[in-house]
This record gives structure tokens, C-alpha cells and sequence, in this order.
């Protein structure tokens, strides 16, 4: 579909709207001090997908995320094949293949959610710090929620009155990105996932957004059922590349 963000322009909005503490620059690699917020801010990239890059400058890389105590972790984006087969040939294993879908947000914004059924506001209640919690997203997350610039609000759900889900969107060049999203266990097929990417796409547009787009690994099987039955097209994807004993923190 023209018109549609490619996976490069999504790169940098996945920068924007999930921002690592901090990044560093060495050579042909950018490294991100992750603070316990995930393999997303943590991983190590080259400057510049598809960069030549030669076995000499790993050790740098390798050597530096050392020193800030974190993983030997890599993303492999688009155009990175070389640095995915030296890396494959070091011992590195891939890890979470991630889908990146998006799509107008005007595809989305034709229906509206059940009335009193979702939520935006910022910042989070403590309830959906409960459900992030529940689901795995601790608070080195939520700050990594809190350290975006720009548009953002979380998503809050609810079914029958009972706190269902919760979920982060944030806006970077006018693509609109949704994090975290996590539905209780009790909660699920109940539609919140669907209820709540449509409040995000309304939310959006109400900001000036032109496009929603979404991460979503491929094994989630759900989810990639979800965003594609909503309309959303898979434009990219990406995925890390770990030394599994290389864990130093």
C-alpha cells in the first residue's frame, strides 16, 4: 500500500516513543544504556542499517556493553544481513523476531469502543501498574514510559467495571506507536485488545497523527491475528542476535 511508513521511518519512531536512557556512539555501532527496560533500549545497532561493518569492530561493541553490565545483544534490522552473519557465526542466537505493522489512522477510527469500556490519561493509575506488573512490565518499563518527549497517554481498559488492560501510545513524526499493551489473564478474548487499539487510533488522530502502527513479535500468534484483522499491513520486521553466556550484569 503506498503512502504507508516504511520499516525505517518505524526504526525511528520505535527510538522516539520507547527511548533508551541514554546512547553512545563508537565507531560503527550505537549502544543504548537499557536501565533494566528490555531488550528494545538495550540492544546494541549499527549507526546506520547495512553499514559495512568487519569481525575487528565486534570486539568494541562486545567490550563496551560489558562495561555498562549489560547483555551481548544486538538488533538486526533491515539491510543488516552481513552483521547478522558474522554474528550468527560468534555464537550469537536469534531472539523474538518482531513484526512491525501500521496503517492510516482513519482505518481506525470508523468504529469507536463500547461506551465507558476505555481510557486515556497520563500519567498511569496504579491499577495498570498492577496489570503491567501482572504481565511482566515492571517499573523499569514504566520509566521508560515516562522518559518519552512529545504526545503520549496511556490506555486503560475496563470490562464490567473490572480493571481489564492497559497500554502505552506515544507520537513520533506523526505515527503513533503502541507499547505495552497487556490485557489481564481473566480479561482475555473478551475484545480489549481490539477496544483499546481503536481508542488509540481515535486518541491519535485527536493529536495529529497520521498513521498507528504497533511491534508485535512473531510468536504471538493473537496478536498478529488481531492487528491484521484490524487492517493493519506488516511493512518490516526485525529481531536480536544474543551470546547467551555473555550476560555480565
Amino acid at each position: 500500500m503506498s503512502g504507508l511508513p516504511d520499516a525505517k521511518r518505524l526504526y525511528a519512531v520505535t527510538e522516539a516513543t520507547w527511548p533508551a536512557a541514554a546512547m553512545h556512539e563508537a565507531g560503527p555501532w550505537t549502544l543504548r544504556d537499557g536501565r533494566g527496560g528490555g531488550k528494545r533500549v538495550s540492544a546494541t545497532t549499527l549507526r546506520e542499517p547495512g553499514t559495512p561493518v568487519s569481525r575487528e569492530a565486534l570486539p568494541e561493541a562486545e567490550g563496551m556493553m560489558r562495561e555498562m553490565g549489560q547483555n551481548l545483544l544486538f538488533m538486526i534490522r533491515h539491510g543488516d544481513e552481513s552483521l547478522d552473519a558474522m554474528l550468527r557465526a560468534a555464537g550469537y542466537d536469534v531472539i523474538d523476531p518482531v513484526n512491525m505493522y501500521v496503517c492510516p489512522v482513519d482505518t481506525l477510527t470508523g468504529e469507536d469502543p463500547p461506551p465507558v469500556t476505555t481510557f486515556d490519561l497520563w500519567e498511569p493509575m496504579a491499577i495498570q501498574l498492577d496489570i503491567w506488573d501482572e504481565g511482566g512490565i515492571g517499573p523499569a518499563r514504566v520509566d521508560v514510559m515516562r522518559r518519552v518527549e512529545g504526545p503520549k497517554t496511556s490506555l486503560f481498559g475496563r470490562t464490567a467495571n473490572r480493571p481489564a488492560a492497559t497500554g502505552f501510545v506515544a507520537i513520533s513524526d506523526g505515527v503513533a506507536m503502541i507499547h505495552a499493551l497487556e490485557v489481564r489473564q481473566g480479561e482475555r478474548r473478551g475484545g480489549q485488545g481490539r477496544h483499546l487499539t481503536h481508542h488509540a487510533a481515535h486518541w491519535a488522530a485527536a493529536q495529529g497523527a497520521t498513521h498507528l502502527s504497533v511491534l508485535c513479535t512473531i510468536a504471538n500468534d493473537a496478536a498478529n491475528a488481531l492487528y491484521s484483522s484490524l487492517g493493519m499491513t506488516l511493512v518490516g520486521q526485525y529481531h536480536y542476535r544474543i551470546k547467551k553466556d555473555g550476560r555480565t550484569a
